[in-house]
């Protein structure tokens, strides 16, 4: 009896401090449960990733802008302005570029596209020309490749193709001077003499349009500034139209020795100039060369 009532004394001691064990033991682990979904919580949140755009400096406008300057010898001063970036990563955009080409005499003074000579040039025989005036432009667009994109020095070959429309005019006096008797030449194979000087005018017209095919290079001076040229041809629609022009007064027949009526001389004129006109015919291209200084941003 004693035994059971010790037992139970030992038992209401003991059974409080057991239950306040395992409540502090579960306390605690409930504590790490929650720190361990708190934890969780924290990493199952999803991930914001910092993302920069990237910009490559070297590919923005006006990167690639280029403008040219230079002469033209058949349309005078010369200019273009374009675009061609070769920091471009495509290999095809590197290489590809295009321009605005336009050319005109009327830019340069024109005392300066006159060209006077005392004793002229000689042509034929005794015949000269004097007072040569000049006048032309063009307008035209290209497409220009490069077909070894950035490699160094080779970069700045290229081929080149668009479509051109211009106009070149060209006139001059024509002298001759036989101090020592007359002075015979031919028109539409007809043979004619002036006796001592002759004087007449002559002219060409050219109004062309077509596709234009050339080549050229650029080659880098310093920084941005290039030296450039190109070389190609328009294939026109058409030829030059010529003209030529002599007085009447003093012309002589040279087999009949008899002045040449007006009519005769225009026949033979008109027969010259259509024999002139065929064979001009046969070559439809206009040479354009150009060489200046251009600046690539």
């Amino acid at each position: 009896m004693k035994k059971i009532s010790i037992i139970s004394m030992l038992s209401v001691l003991t059974l409080p401090a057991f239950a306040e064990t395992n409540i502090a033991t579960v306390d605690a682990k409930q504590g790490e449960t929650n720190v361990v979904e708190q934890y969780s919580q924290q990493f199952e949140q999803p991930i914001v990733k910092q993302t920069t755009k990237y910009s490559n400096p070297e590919t923005k406008f006006p990167r690639g802008l280029q403008l040219g300057i230079g002469v033209s010898a058949t349309s005078g001063l010369n200019g273009f302005v374009g675009y061609n970036n070769k920091k471009f990563d495509s290999f095809w955009w590197k290489r590809f570029g295009f321009r605005l080409d336009f050319a005109s005499y009327s830019l340069i003074r024109k005392d300066t596209s006159k060209v006077s000579n005392n004793d002229g040039y000689k042509i034929y025989d005794d015949l000269k020309l004097n007072n040569v005036n000049v006048n032309g432009n063009h307008f035209g667009a290209m497409v220009d490749f490069y077909p070894f994109g950035d490699t160094w020095f080779l970069g700045g070959l290229r081929v080149s193709g668009g479509y051109f429309t211009g106009n070149l005019d060209l006139n001059a006096d024509i002298f001759a001077n036989n101090d020592a008797g007359r002075f015979n030449f031919e028109i539409g194979g007809e043979k004619y003499y002036y006796e001592g000087e002759m004087k007449g005018t002559s002219k060409l017209n050219w109004k062309y349009n077509g596709p234009y095919l050339g080549a050229g290079f650029d080659f880098g001076l310093i920084a941005g500034l290039k030296l450039y040229f190109d070389a190609g041809v328009v294939f026109a629609n058409k030829s030059a139209d010529i003209d030529i022009n002599v007085p009447i007064t003093g012309l002589k027949d040279q087999i009949t020795g008899n002045a040449v009526v007006e009519a005769a001389l225009q026949e033979a004129h008109d027969k010259a100039i259509a024999d002139a006109k065929k064979e001009l015919d046969k070559y439809p291209y206009v040479p354009l060369v150009k060489i200046g200084l251009m600046y690539r941003f």
